[in-house]
């Protein structure tokens, strides 16, 4: 193991999980340098799953042991830090101590992501990182093939992102839609998938999420953003708008949680029967 013990915080080696932003890591002048951190052994062995190349790896001194067997795996330098230092650097007390910095892989091509895909989540302007993580998370559990993103929204491989989304951001596919096809151009090239587009929209029309009707062999479901959900534009391009039936009052679940009934309704379950 190539382990490197480091006592001054101003150590530049350290600016990836301390000074620069994740629109920094982002490097969009220069995407082949481009960086994304993850956090925790479970996510990193995920990571490393799907042929994400690590850069380097922060670990605090009280957890090395414990990492030993992943930093041969990596064979990248291991950064090492004391447990105050740790904290201090951060700004919080990290999750079993290790972070590792890596590679940012390539934006993979809609078609690409559309290629053999039946089961599609598409996300309008979500900004809230946490809320992505959510989404990818439920999608990876519950049989969505693919996520689409709308060129407005967070991030997937943002720091937080990534760690709420337990990895699964590295298992399944994904793709942010150009400004000048969104929306109608999309939805024209999931219909030559033979793709339905429904929006999950509180609308007049809008039909039970386990309605016998609608088509869960194949379809896309498309989620608005946290504030306002869908936009006009979109819903009026959708096959049909569908809501999930509530109860006392309630007139609708957050976009984390909303997927996860819908995934489950329309990809998951009708699969088992």
């Amino acid at each position: 193991m190539n382990l490197i013990q480091i006592n001054n915080l101003s150590d530049k080696r350290l600016d990836p999980y301390m000074r620069l932003t994740d629109r920094q890591l982002r490097n969009k002048l220069e995407p082949e340098k481009a960086i994304l951190i993850a956090e925790s052994r479970i996510v990193i062995e995920v990571a490393l799953d799907a042929g994400i190349e690590p850069l380097s790896f922060l670990v605090d001194n009280s957890r090395l042991a414990s990492g030993a067997e992943l930093f041969e795996r990596a064979g990248c330098p291991v950064y090492v830090l004391p447990h105050d230092k740790m904290e201090q650097l951060t700004g919080y007390n990290v999750n079993r101590g290790l972070l590792c910095a890596m590679r940012r892989p390539r934006p993979m091509p809609m078609g690409e992501v559309l290629e053999g895909a039946r089961h599609i989540a598409v996300l309008e302007d979500l900004v809230d990182v946490t809320n992505v993580g959510a989404v990818f998370r439920s999608a990876a559990a519950l049989q969505a093939d693919a996520v689409l993103l709308s060129p407005r929204c967070a991030d997937p491989l943002s720091r937080r992102a990534v760690r709420v989304s337990m990895g699964t951001v590295f298992q399944v596919p994904w793709a942010t839609v150009s400004a000048d096809a969104w929306p109608g151009d999309l939805v024209q090239e999931l219909h030559g998938h033979g793709m339905p587009c429904y929006g999950m929209a509180l609308e007049k029309d809008a039909l039970p999420i386990d309605d016998a009707s609608l088509d869960a062999d194949a379809c896309a479901l498309f989620f608005g953003c946290e504030g306002y959900g869908l936009s006009r534009q979109t819903l009026d391009v959708m096959d049909r708008t569908v809501i999930i039936p509530m109860s006392n009052g309630v007139d609708s679940l957050n976009v984390a949680a909303s997927s996860a009934v819908a995934f489950w309704e329309l990809f998951a379950r009708r699969s088992r029967r």
